[in-house]
């Protein structure tokens, strides 16, 4: 099932991820419990995921999701 994410703080739609694009963000980012629905993203983690070898278009969508900031708080929503 897709992910839908926002960007929290303007509530704008950022895009949508498959399943697999999804994990590979879980897996480098902290959830504070399993129903946390957010987190924070920097430049740094973007940086690192691509040279861990992330999708490329998920390292593209995360890149833009930043707008040229050092971090945001992202939130994410399981669609149909």
């Amino acid at each position: 099932m897709p992910v839908q994410l926002f960007d929290s703080e303007t509530g704008r739609s950022l895009g949508t991820l498959s399943d697999q694009q999804f994990q590979e963000l879980a897996d480098e980012l902290e959830e504070e419990s399993p129903e946390d629905r957010d987190y924070y993203l920097s430049g740094d983690t973007v940086d690192m995921m691509e040279e861990d070898g992330a999708d490329a278009s998920l390292v593209a969508l995360l890149r833009s999701a930043l707008a040229g900031r050092e971090g945001a708080d992202i939130r994410w929503k399981r669609v149909s």
